[in-house]
């Protein structure tokens, strides 16, 4: 049951980053309000994933494959660019988390 709180509270925090960079500073009331809303569920799902996953091995994964989403949501719908440093950092978050989960997670 862990995992499916962490599954959502990355859901959740993916989407209030997403919203966030709608928010346009906060200055939009809707996606400012989703922002909110968001890292508010993402937090409370953590906090129940750690009931039953070691916490190191919960937020590497939150972070690590959040951050993995997001850099893919900044170039789908952002437009971003993909170069050499961002695919180098990737697989280096990537590796760690599981280098990380190999190293004695429970």
């Amino acid at each position: 049951m862990g995992y499916a709180f962490l599954s959502g509270a990355i859901a959740a925090e993916v989407v209030a980053t997403t919203a966030l960079k709608y928010s346009e500073g906060f200055s939009r009331p809707w996606p400012s309000l989703v922002t909110l809303l968001g890292y508010v569920i993402s937090f409370a799902l953590l906090a129940q994933t750690l009931k039953t996953v070691s916490i190191g091995t919960a937020y590497a994964i939150w972070s690590g494959v959040g951050t993995a989403t997001v850099v893919g949501i900044g170039l789908v719908l952002f437009g971003e660019g993909l170069d050499l440093a961002k695919i180098a950092g990737l697989t280096l978050i990537v590796g760690g988390v599981v280098v990380l989960n190999m190293g004695g997670a429970h």
